[in-house]
């Protein structure tokens, strides 16, 4: 710096010369422009003690000023030292700067091909962000302005996240340079050193708090000088990891990782439990935007990010933002059947619009969702956090109100239900999650699939939320566990009770159900499109003393402990079915109803049937046909009868998921034995037929037919189609307009594919008098 003054001293100070001999001791001073000097040099004293004449000084107080000064040259003189050559540019300064160690550059090694994004399981997220997974080494190169010694300089990094990182609560990580890293902490190791440019394995512990990290870089010397700091301009993302046994979320299986965290498309179900229809869901974790959507939901929730660490927190918080109701998370859930300023939750088919829609808004609500997008959306945010996750459909799913653990349906004298009294409902189908993490929260054996539902039905410690709730606990009835088993228990295995109102006002238990709840729990197949059957996971098989101990245990936690009376001999039972194709959408429907008498005596009872259209949740719109059938049975008889709905009499009635519920109730005369059913049922629709054109090649052109006819008699008002393939094309909207009864529909989309690989083309079709409809295709694109 100017002004400062530089001195040389002895070589044998300095230390870095040995054997030559000690120059002169020079003081040199460094002077801004402009600034007055204040001593002379070595030569300007020489000469003007040679000259004195010519090298007078000036008075400061003389008025001359010399015009010009003519030098002679004087003799040889003795020998006298070179002046220094040293510069502010080549001086011991500069050289003394250029060795205290600094960072030029840090380079996080994230390319989505690069070993980093390879071996985390990262390479399919979208970007070049360095993604990585927790208890997992990772490789960063750091720069420095000149060879790193690992015997005189030192440096340690800094992982930061949340608003306020402390060390005590783990959101603030010293990662200091170790030869050996242990898996429990933090650390790094010097890998690979060339030149300026030092390679480091970072190893976090399977613990850490995941979510997004500032990283900083420290440098300096072992003996304690001053340290540099060096910012990274990018962030690092930490997920959870199914790979690492140490972590929570591990699962020991890797085709279950690859299809419960790396599947970006799935399969939803629905109907009822004779009538299973099935849809695909594009979850689209690694989409581009929807690690920022879900990174953006957790900072939303406020959970602290000292608690982003444990699943199980983070689940429950998930299963509260997921829908919108007292924290203005993703989804307004709407079942009211007017969607005019929305998107109908039929008309869905991938989470990737939804998240980045509400992303965009900066946390405002979407609307529509009801429970198969609820839990979608939800599967898709688990899946891009880094925990196992799949969509689960329950049919026939009760939803007890008042902690009961029963379904309770309340009946007049003539009974007739009383309706202000059935807040109870069982609804044709229910679609939930199930998420996979350790619980060492619960006791040893409670681990494994845990299950979580976004839907918000009932409030829990407050917040409309649900789970986790081990599936173990819920199987052997341990409703004491938490979070929320008792509600999961009822949903899956409580008993229809049935209660008549007495003449003086109580009530008298008259029947109950056992078999009426939980059936077909269904998920897709790992690694197949097939439906797979998981109920052995949520109960024992119906009827079994472990299932009816699991029941009785799981009704002492209620709040009707006593419900379990006596049970009463039945020799009569009666049965609704289906054919396998079901009733179809546009035509009569007809069912079965089969009557047995299993005694050695004659019976004789009245059924007294009706028909209501329903929501899928199982709350009814309205009843629209009411009979009494009279059947007499023989000793060990059984009869069929037909039973029909004309369309004429629902085509005006139906809601979003076209379901229907027969119930028939009945008292045999001469035992009175109470007779009870009750069946739901939807009317099939058809599907949309898609057929790919040409080959599938990345970067070229192919087109796909799209073909769909009216079921119905009537003109289908205002139909849209939504369009949608990761990888194929983005989703987009076609409006078609009014299709005409029984008429065909056909478009042929043109796309350019982007990716390789197994890829689906899905459809779905939005109109207020036909819902569920949909189509696939399975197209192999192929590498360009």
């Amino acid at each position: 710096m100017p002004g400062e003054r530089l001195a040389v001293r002895d070589a044998s100070e300095v230390g870095r010369f040995p054997g030559v001999a000690p120059p002169t001791r020079v003081e040199l001073t460094i002077h801004k422009e402009g600034e007055k000097k204040e001593e002379e040099g070595g030569c300007r004293r020489w000469l003007r003690k040679a000259f004195p004449c010519c090298c007078q000084r000036q008075n400061s107080a003389s008025l001359d000023v010399t015009d010009r000064v003519e030098l002679v040259a004087p003799p040889t003189p003795p020998l006298l030292p070179e002046p220094p050559k040293s510069t502010p540019e080549n001086g011991e300064l500069k050289e003394m700067e250029e060795m205290k160690l600094s960072v030029c550059s840090v380079d996080l090694l994230s390319s989505k091909t690069g070993q980093n994004r390879a071996e985390h399981h990262t390479d399919m997220y979208h970007g070049d962000e360095l993604i990585v997974r927790r208890g997992q080494s990772f490789q960063i190169e750091v720069e420095f302005n000149r060879p790193f010694d690992t015997d005189t300089d030192k440096l340690h990094l800094d992982m930061r996240t949340g608003p306020l990182p402390t060390v005590s609560k783990g959101t603030h990580a010293t990662v200091l340079l170790v030869d050996s890293p242990e898996d429990k902490r933090w650390a790094a190791k010097i890998v690979e050193q060339s030149g300026n440019k030092v390679k480091l394995s970072v190893n976090s512990p399977a613990s850490a708090v995941c979510g997004l990290y500032g990283l900083t870089v420290t440098c300096g010397a072992t003996t304690g000088e001053a340290t540099t700091t060096h910012s990274c301009s990018r962030n690092i993302v930490v997920l959870f990891n199914p790979w690492c046994e140490e972590d929570t979320v591990f699962l020991d299986d890797e085709e279950e990782r690859k299809e419960y965290v790396l599947n970006d498309t799935g399969r939803i179900y629905y109907g009822t439990e004779k009538q299973i229809g099935a849809r695909t869901w594009n979850f689209g974790q690694f989409h581009e935007g929807v690690l920022e959507a879900c990174l953006f939901i957790l900072e939303k929730s406020n959970i602290p990010p000292s608690g982003r660490g444990d699943p199980v927190n983070v689940v429950r918080v998930i299963s509260a933002m997921i829908n919108a109701q007292d924290d203005l998370g993703v989804l307004v859930g709407n079942w009211s059947g007017d969607y005019s300023d929305g998107v109908s939750p039929t008309a869905w088919s991938s989470s990737v619009e939804i998240l980045r829609k509400y992303h965009s808004s900066d946390g405002f609500p979407v609307s529509y969702g009801q429970c198969w997008v609820f839990s979608g959306v939800t599967t898709t945010v688990l899946r891009c956090l880094g925990i196992p996750a799949r969509s689960v459909t329950n049919f026939q799913s009760a939803h007890d109100t008042d902690v009961s653990l029963t379904t309770d349906i309340y009946l007049d004298e003539n009974m007739d239900p009383i309706d202000y009294l059935n807040s109870d409902s069982v609804w044709n189908f229910h679609v939930w999650n199930d998420c996979w993490m350790a619980r060492p929260d619960l006791p040893p054996g409670h681990g494994g699939w845990q299950a979580v539902d976004s839907t918000p039905q009932e409030t829990s410690q407050g917040t409309f939320r649900c789970g986790p709730a081990s599936i173990s606990a819920i199987r052997s009835g341990q409703v004491f566990l938490k979070h929320d088993t008792p509600f999961v228990f009822a949903e899956v295995n409580s008993d229809k009770i049935y209660w008549q109102r007495n003449l003086d006002g109580t009530f008298s238990q008259i029947y109950s159900e056992k078999k009426a709840v939980g059936h077909y729990i269904s998920t897709k197949a790992s690694g197949s499109d097939e439906r797979a059957d998981i109920t052995h996971l949520y109960k024992h098989q119906e009827g079994s003393e472990e299932e009816r101990i699991a029941v009785e245990t799981a009704s002492r936690y209620g709040s009707k402990p006593n419900t379990y009376s006596s049970p009463v001999a039945e020799d009569v039972s009666v049965e609704v079915k289906i054919d396998d194709e079901g009733a179809r959408m546009g035509a009569d429907a007809q069912l079965s109803i089969l009557v047995k008498n299993l005694s050695s005596h004659p019976r004789r009872t009245t059924l007294h049937s009706q028909v209501a259209v329903m929501y899928y949740t199982g709350v009814v719109k309205g009843t629209i046909k009411k009979e009494q059938i009279s059947v007499e049975l023989q000793p060990n008889e059984e009869k069929t009868i037909e039973w029909v709905l004309p369309y004429q009499q629902y085509q005006n009635q139906l809601v979003d998921q076209a379901a229907l519920m027969l119930t028939l109730s009945g008292r045999v005369n001469e035992t009175q034995q109470v007779l009870a059913n009750q069946t739901t049922f939807r009317l099939r629709t058809p599907d949309i037929t898609i057929k790919p054109l040409g080959e599938a090649v990345v970067g070229k052109e192919m087109a796909a037919k799209i073909t769909f006819t009216n079921p119905l008699p009537r003109m289908l008002v205002g139909v849209v189609f939504r369009v949608e393939g990761l990888g194929l094309q983005k989703g987009h909207e076609v409006v078609v307009g009014d299709v005409g009864a029984h008429s065909t529909v056909t478009l042929t989309e043109h796309f350019i594919p982007t990716q390789p690989g197994p890829r689906k083309l899905v459809a779905s079709l939005d109109c207020k008098q036909l819902t569920q409809v949909h189509g696939v295709a399975d197209i192999v694109v192929l590498e360009k």
